[in-house]
């Protein structure tokens, strides 16, 4: 095994797939010569060549049709967006197209298509560039949505993503990119895309996180353990569709009290979803209401205030310690 960061685990990846498979392929502004914007494609032009490292012109929605076509005829694209808050040029051809491709065709066509982008606050960044817009997606039937919180999982999920005969939104936290590292295996794996990873086992509070704020569940955790002599278990969700509420359900029968926490706005997002399954499928088992810590509802801040607008560990804490005392 090597110590990798997520950059350099996604990066070997690709490389792995690519590698392995030359219907694989690489397309996206900048992603050739300079290796991407956070040099995640670093090198692959050099190793495979222009005709599957292909830099492409600055429009979203060119390289999201583009790759929807590729896909539809065979290839497996995986498909570069600078930063989540572009994607919006490309919505058309990712809820419409790319989403609906099997369903339209009666299964005659599939879409093997992987679109990975940045997203996250902490990195303070300009506007549209932090924004977590992972609930759009999560609405949309036909697509597939993985979030990994550390470089092993997003190797795995990775190659899993760029195997699936479905597209697949990628969405990987800009603040996690360099910030971990953690030992990865060098050849191929994978880790299946809609099953969580229970990252502590606990009796007494289930939290629920994905991407970066799995870290910061962990902490807040450690503390309320400490402050309160609880035990409280942490759920990666990996992938929030599908969801795999399996996991949720059988923590929840344990611990009957649930905190979910994401960095995206509040309303209508994965922590709404999961509390209204948790309702349908389990509201005898609870102790407390659910509780949500999450970004508010208004537009990502200038980056002097974005600390302040994200969820925190004493956010998080104090909300493990509200289904406590209820």
């Amino acid at each position: 095994m090597a110590q990798m960061t997520m950059i350099q685990a996604i990066n070997d990846a690709m490389r792995v797939e690519m590698e392995r498979d030359e219907n694989v392929i690489v397309l996206g502004e900048d992603v050739g010569v300079n290796g991407g914007v956070f040099r995640a494609t670093d090198g692959l032009q050099k190793q495979f060549g222009e005709n599957r490292s292909i830099d492409t012109p600055l429009a979203e929605s060119g390289i999201v049709g583009t790759a929807v076509a590729m896909a539809a005829l065979g290839m497996r694209p995986i498909a570069e967006i600078q930063f989540g808050g572009f994607i919006y040029e490309a919505m058309d051809a990712v809820c419409t197209q790319a989403a609906r491709l099997r369903f339209r065709t009666g299964g005659r066509f599939n879409c093997p298509l992987v679109i990975r982008m940045p997203y996250g606050g902490g990195a303070k960044t300009p506007e549209m560039h932090s924004d977590s817009f992972e609930a759009l997606f999560l609405h949309t039937p036909g697509l597939k949505v993985v979030v990994p919180s550390n470089p092993y999982d997003a190797k795995g999920l990775l190659i899993s993503a760029i195997r699936d005969n479905d597209p697949v939104i990628f969405y990987e936290n800009m603040p996690l990119y360099r910030s971990v590292k953690q030992e990865v295996p060098e050849g191929a794996y994978t880790v299946p895309i809609g099953k969580a990873n229970v990252v502590k086992e606990g009796n007494d509070v289930t939290v629920i996180a994905y991407g970066n704020m799995v870290r910061l569940s962990q902490q807040a955790i450690e503390a309320v353990e400490k402050e309160r002599g609880v035990s409280i278990e942490l759920i990666d969700l990996r992938t929030i569709s599908p969801l795999d509420m399996d996991t949720i359900f059988e923590s929840v029968d344990k611990t009957g009290r649930v905190v979910i926490v994401h960095e995206a706005v509040r309303t209508g997002g994965v922590g709404a979803e999961i509390i209204a399954r948790i309702n349908e499928e389990r509201i005898l088992k609870l102790e407390a209401p659910c509780v949500r810590v999450t970004a508010p509802d208004t537009p990502y801040p200038p980056t002097l205030i974005e600390d302040k607008w994200l969820p925190t560990k004493g956010r998080i804490a104090a909300g493990i310690k509200k289904v406590l005392d209820f």
